[in-house]
């Protein structure tokens, strides 16, 4: 089956529809074609991108997911001695007593520091948390991988 890129009125991606789908939206007027492949499908060029004519709000997007990944990225190095990369993720509360998989209770943190804090608090292990976790606002927009000038 082929899928279609749909961009919002703004130009950020959204998802991805099939081949009828997206002409069904083109005929209907609620998208537009922004580029084909030069083929056709039935009287309608065969649609490679649409873009709404309408801005559709995006709330689902908001909220950055809080993963390991998600962690050490943000982070990007060990938040006890900012020497070391962040290899791992460490709660600041441990987990044995209460500690959440949050954002603001996760740290980046590198082997040694994660092995040495093991089940204790900064303050209990003699660590300062030289890194302040925060919760990210929201995803940066995605740009689309192509070349707005070779779509006019």
């Amino acid at each position: 089956m082929e899928s279609v890129l749909v961009l919002n009125a703004g130009y950020e991606p959204l998802h991805r529809v099939s081949l009828k789908h997206a002409i069904r939206m083109v005929h209907r007027g609620v998208a537009e074609v922004l580029k084909d492949d030069g083929e056709l499908f039935g009287p309608f060029a065969r649609p490679v991108v649409l873009r709404l004519i309408r801005y559709v709000k995006m709330t689902w997007r908001t909220r950055a997911t809080c993963t390991k990944e998600a962690v050490k990225r943000r982070d990007g190095r060990c938040a006890y001695c900012t020497k070391g990369k962040a290899e791992t993720v460490d709660h600041v509360v441990p987990q044995s007593r209460g500690g959440q998989n949050t954002w603001l209770n996760l740290v980046g943190c590198c082997f040694k520091c994660n092995q040495y804090k093991a089940d204790r608090t900064p303050a209990e292990a003699g660590m300062k948390l030289l890194l302040t976790p925060y919760a990210p606002k929201d995803r940066p927009p995605v740009l689309p991988a192509f070349d707005f000038a070779e779509l006019s």
